[in-house]
């Protein structure tokens, strides 16, 4: 959403503009017993699309059936994403100098149905949150192609059970 307002630091205030992110979550009530963790996306490609994907993932490496996402047309029509839908792959890991805790810190998103081969990789790496227990969430950049043609976009990221299993947690 888009976003004005007036920042003060250190006595001196300056006039700010630009776009905010809300994020409200309702429950953790997605998390199978198998489950430990999950990454979320919420992308906002320069061509007006989004999508917002995410993935339930289990100690053993599979996916609870739970995951999949949402892609966003310009003109605001939506797309149910099933998990099957979503080619996601980690290019690197950061590993937490806090926790120790080893995340994923670039990832190729390929949504062929869509024409999409994306790679999103963080703003900056530190973005570790250390509430209650350790996750990860930050801003991220998007570059990659759309229909072979260059696309670029910003976007949200949250990483959950990489410093330990969220079982027990809510």
């Amino acid at each position: 959403m888009d976003t004005a307002g007036t920042v003060t630091l250190n006595g001196t205030a300056s006039t700010v503009a630009g776009t905010s992110w809300f994020d409200h979550e309702w429950s953790t009530s997605a998390l199978g017993p198998k489950a430990v963790g999950w990454d979320w996306f919420s992308l906002q490609l320069d061509d007006e699309r989004e999508i917002m994907f995410f993935q339930m993932r289990r100690a053993d490496g599979t996916l609870e059936p739970v995951s999949g996402g949402t892609l966003v047309a310009a003109d605001g029509s939506t797309r149910r994403l099933a998990a099957a839908d979503v080619q996601l792959s980690v290019a690197d890991t950061w590993r937490s100098p806090a926790t120790g805790a080893a995340y994923p810190s670039a990832w190729r998103v390929v949504i062929p149905s869509a024409q999409l081969d994306l790679r999103v990789q963080p703003w900056l790496a530190q973005q570790e949150m250390l509430v209650s227990f350790a996750y990860w969430e930050g801003a991220v950049q998007v570059s990659g192609t759309s229909a072979g043609q260059a696309i670029n976009g910003n976007g949200y990221v949250e990483l959950t059970g990489y410093a330990g299993s969220l079982q027990g947690q809510f």
